[in-house]
């Protein structure tokens, strides 16, 4: 049994809890202990891991959370920066699942957060998982 912790950045409410509520199935059908942190942005996800791993109670991290492009450059720079920052962490050796939504409009995230359809917070934490199991077969 690992502990993992969901990091959430809570924007988009309906669909964060669709997002975590996958992600948390996922973790506890396998039998994991998970904690969730929330951030303010996409953009604080990579930086609460990074803070969290410092303290040593987790053992691998899912990323939660919803961009929706808008009229302006910042959705490029929030899925592009959120997602750099959690690919850096996870080349460092640490079992991150990316389940950043980054889509167009609010029905193209429906049907991502859904765990009846799409499920993308559940496949983030199958993700996390797997990285995990990869860490323990290397280690050592």
């Amino acid at each position: 049994m690992a502990r993992f912790l969901i990091v959430e950045a809570r924007f988009y409410d309906h669909l964060n809890d669709m997002l975590v509520a996958g992600a948390r199935a996922a973790l506890e059908a396998a039998g994991h202990d998970v904690d969730v942190l929330t951030v303010p942005g996409a953009l604080e996800i990579p930086g609460a891991i990074a803070l969290a791993s410092e303290s040593g109670q987790y053992d691998g991290y899912v990323g939660i959370g919803v961009v929706i492009r808008g009229e302006t450059y910042h959705f490029e720079i929030v899925a592009g920066e959120s997602a750099r920052g959690i690919m850096a962490l996870t080349m460092d050796g640490m079992a991150i699942g990316n389940g950043i939504l980054t889509v167009e409009n609010e029905d193209q995230a429906l049907v991502r957060a859904d765990p009846k359809q799409k499920d993308k917070g559940g496949e983030a934490a199958q993700a996390a998982m797997a990285l995990l199991k990869l860490q323990e077969r290397f280690a050592g």
